[in-house]
C-alpha cells in the first residue's frame, strides 16, 4: 500500500501499473458508480496528478486482513491538495482488496468511505 500510494503521490502513475489487476474495479464515492479495468483505473490517478497538486497527505489507521490469497486493506487519510487555484482537504477511508499473485500482491478492488472535503481555508478555523 506504502508503494502505492508513494508512486501517485510522486506522480508515477506507470508504476502502479504492475501492481493492479487488469481488470480490477472502483467503486466510486457513496456507491455512485463503478469503474472496471486497469486503465480506466490508472486514468483517475493521472487525471488527478495532472488537474492537482498534493500539498498534504497523511495516512494513519492502517488495518489488513488476510485471509489465504486475499488481502483487505484500509486506512484512513488527510490530504491537502490544490485545483484550479483552489485549495481542499479531503479526508476519508481508503478500503482496497488485494490477490496473491506471483509473490506480490496485486490490486483487484477499491473503494474510498467517508469523504468529506472542504476549501482548505475554511479548515483553519476549526480548533
Amino acid at each position: 500500500m506504502r508503494q502505492i500510494n508513494k508512486a501517485w503521490l510522486d506522480g508515477r502513475v506507470d508504476d502502479l501499473r504492475p501492481k493492479v489487476h487488469p481488470d480490477i474495479v472502483m467503486v466510486f464515492p457513496g456507491f455512485g458508480g463503478r469503474s472496471q479495468g486497469r486503465e480506466a483505473f490508472l486514468a483517475g490517478f493521472e487525471d488527478f496528478c495532472r488537474n492537482a497538486k498534493t500539498l498534504e497527505f497523511h495516512d494513519r489507521d492502517l488495518d489488513v486482513d488476510v485471509a489465504g490469497d486475499t488481502a483487505v486493506v484500509t486506512f484512513r487519510y488527510e490530504m491537502v491538495y490544490e485545483r484550479s487555484g483552489e485549495r481542499y482537504r479531503s479526508t476519508g477511508r481508503d478500503l482496497w482488496v488485494l490477490q496473491a499473485a506471483n509473490n506480490d500482491w496485486l490490486a483487484v478492488w477499491r473503494t474510498m468511505l467517508d469523504i468529506e472535503e472542504v476549501a482548505a481555508e475554511e479548515d483553519h478555523t476549526r480548533a
